[in-house]
């Protein structure tokens, strides 16, 4: 007999014969009867059987089942009072599709804490905790809001080489690859290429995608591997132009957040609050006078750095401002594409902050070719080596600006989780380049 199959979130009390398959989360053998709870990623479903009530031979088995081992159960669904779905599967046929071996790397309702490189290293079982799998449910969807507000933006998606000649930002942090006999890089970056679709008559374009840095850092919000949107429009009057594009692509992929997400921001037990708008702008020596008051001692030019923009975070909290803005940062400490604000040491640049981290920083760029050569030449780079880049700023370059925001930044922020690892599948940085 063909019985239908089952999710646990579709189970009724009189749906009759049904297959509910997933893994066996936990088992209590009382010898005349056994219970069972099986899970699949919608919950949880109990699994009573009678001794006298069930074929000795599925009776039997099911009793020996390890924890987490893959099964698919057949049987009749009765009505319950006894179990938090209100009814329960009386087994009439077994079939383990993959029995577990023992003991488990690590528990999966266990209340044991584990250590997080143990996660790590098996975190395919590590995503069998519904905590830590609807953190990339809510990253999906994430994905799929910033895809949806940047059609309403009216901006294309494209996509970008990540093995290239050279870097956006410098060798430094740069990942050198083969490239049959010569050098090649992994991209920083789309930052080169979305600037020259700027000329094509694409002039707003977007892309998601993996990006690169070989920075040396081992902390909870630097990795080697990470999911950059970024952004580029033309024909801008200023920057402002931009950050009102990014703020109502902000507002829009937090109230989806807020509204789609709220089945698995209650499993999370968090809550999002959607950030007032307009953002406030604050600028960098602005930034420098609230620091300095706070007793800090930064000297102009120096950077705002992690603790200084916590201590900033704070301060714009406390006024109710969670997302706001840095602009007009020297333009030494910037890239070569920055637009310089004349007669200034500043530049034509920003951050967004969220909570008292910077998620995104873009700017107005260069499009002046021959501006854009000196400021190349004073940052002490070679324009041969830039040559397919700069051909494009040769033949009429409307004014340009964009942005890269580091998308497990903003999650981790949004969800305010302890390290951006928790929202990558299998992160890469200094010590970790397997699984």
């Amino acid at each position: 007999m063909a019985f239908p199959i089952k999710d646990t979130s579709t189970i009724r009390a009189d749906d009759g014969p049904v297959t509910v398959k997933g893994w066996v989360q936990d088992i209590r053998n009382l010898g005349g009867i056994s219970f069972l709870i099986v899970r699949d990623r919608h919950g949880t479903v109990q699994v009573t059987a009678p001794k006298k009530k069930v074929d000795a031979e599925v009776f039997a088995r099911l009793a020996s089942l390890p924890r987490e081992s893959a099964v698919s159960i057949s049987g009749e669904v009765k009505p319950s009072d006894q179990t938090e779905l209100g009814l329960e599967l009386i087994p009439q046929a077994l079939e383990v599709l993959s029995e577990a071996a023992t003991p488990l790397p690590l528990g999966v309702v266990d209340k044991v804490n584990v250590e997080f490189d143990t996660r790590l290293n098996n975190r395919p079982m590590d995503l069998r905790r519904p905590e830590v799998r609807t953190v990339f449910e809510l990253k999906s969807l994430l994905r799929h809001l910033l895809d949806e507000a940047m059609a309403v933006e009216g901006f294309t998606e494209i996509h970008t080489p990540k093995i290239v000649a050279s870097g956006a930002e410098g060798g430094a942090t740069l990942f050198e690859v083969g490239y049959f006999g010569r050098s090649s890089y992994l991209a920083q970056s789309p930052q080169l290429y979305k600037q020259m679709v700027m000329s094509s008559g694409l002039d707003r374009v977007y892309e998601i995608a993996p990006a690169f840095r070989a920075e040396k850092s081992n902390t909870v919000r630097h990795v080697s591997e990470f999911l950059s949107f970024d952004g580029e429009m033309a024909w801008i009057d200023s920057q402002r132009d931009i950050m009102d594009v990014m703020e109502r692509v902000m507002q829009h992929t937090i109230a989806g957040i807020k509204d789609k997400g709220a089945r698995q921001l209650e499993l999370l037990e968090k809550e999002v609050e959607l950030p007032k708008a307009p953002y406030p702008v604050l600028t960098y020596s602005q930034c420098l006078d609230m620091l300095n008051s706070e007793g800090m001692e930064l000297a102009e030019g120096e950077d705002l750095g992690t603790e200084g923009e916590r201590l900033i975070g704070e301060l714009m909290s406390d006024k109710g401002n969670d997302m706001y803005w840095i602009m007009e940062y020297p333009a030494e400490e910037k890239p070569f594409y920055i637009m310089e604000k004349e007669g200034t040491p500043y530049s034509h640049s920003f951050d967004l902050d969220y909570r008292g981290q910077e998620i995104s920083s873009g700017g107005q760029r260069e499009h002046r070719y021959d501006v854009l050569l000196k400021r190349m030449e004073d940052k002490g780079l070679d324009p041969v080596s830039f040559n397919d880049y700069l051909e494009a700023f040769r033949y009429g370059m409307p004014p340009h600006g964009g942005w890269g925001i580091g998308v497990e930044r903003l999650l981790v922020k949004m969800l305010d989780l302890g390290n951006i690892r928790e929202a990558i599948l299998f992160p890469r940085d200094m010590h970790r380049l397997a699984p």
